[in-house]
């Protein structure tokens, strides 16, 4: 009958000794260990591998949807997540790979936790992951909401522009303008402030708002201007000479004859 014994040594070299009762010959190896995560003592893998590992297929399963994958059985679920990062669009960090009921960590090998051809995996997003990709896409729509906005402003600014410079033409031309349709451009451009200032943006967004605003009160400060010169103008007033003509000569009676 044998007896096996195996103990560890303090430099992380596994003893194996085997004693047989029918003789005093003991056989003694040496077998290299690794500490992995969690303090588990196991066997360390050889550098140098004389056969290429094969691949095998990774049934993984991310909520209803089902992917299938090729890896090297001596991959790590670390190097899982960065093939599923294509599939998913999830990065490694953003992802918890559970196989067996556990979390698997980064540094842990496939064929060392037992996986095998057409295991299955099971991967979840990562709650933070989930709660920073709802801040970011709040955020972005946010930003969308702002830059459209200002767009929105900015056509219209451009409308009421081309109309402060057809006033500001006329009246360096001498035509008076109606003080009406001054003011009324005037409150239009008011509307358009309002507008803006109601907007809230950020960024970049944040610096055409500021410059649709400048445009804005530029066409203010030229139409109080207009204004000013407007209120000076003479109205011209167009006067028609009508042209006389002479009554035709009289017709000399028709002579009559019997």
């Amino acid at each position: 009958m044998n007896l096996m014994k195996r103990r560890a040594n303090v430099y992380g070299k596994m003893h194996k000794s085997s004693t047989t009762t029918a003789s005093s010959t003991t056989i003694e190896r040496e077998i290299d260990c690794e500490v992995r995560p969690g303090g588990m003592l196991v066997q360390k893998r050889s550098e140098k591998q004389d056969v290429a590992a094969p691949n095998f297929r990774l049934r993984i399963a991310f909520g209803a949807v089902r992917y299938e994958i090729s890896v090297n059985s001596q991959a790590t679920f670390g190097d899982v997540k960065k093939l599923l990062t294509a599939e998913t669009g999830l990065q490694p960090d953003e992802q918890k790979v559970i196989f067996r009921g556990k979390e698997r960590e980064n540094g842990e090998y496939l064929d060392m936790c037992g996986v095998k051809d057409r295991s299955k995996v099971i991967l979840m997003e990562d709650p933070s992951s989930i709660e920073r990709r709802s801040i970011e896409m709040r955020r972005n729509a946010k930003i969308q909401n702002a830059h459209r906005a200002i767009s929105n402003v900015s056509i219209e600014v451009d409308k009421l522009a081309d109309q402060v410079s057809a006033i500001e033409n006329s009246v360096s031309n001498g035509i008076k303008v109606p003080e009406v349709q001054i003011t009324t451009l005037i409150e239009m451009l008011m509307r358009q402030a309002i507008k803006l200032d109601n907007i809230s943006a950020d960024g970049e967004a944040s610096s055409q708002k500021i410059s649709q605003g400048k445009r804005v009160q530029k066409c203010v400060e030229s139409l109080d201007v207009v204004k000013i010169s407007n209120e000076k103008v003479k109205p011209v007033i167009v006067t028609s000479k009508w042209e006389t003509f002479e009554p035709p000569p009289t017709t000399p009676p028709w002579e009559l004859f019997d």
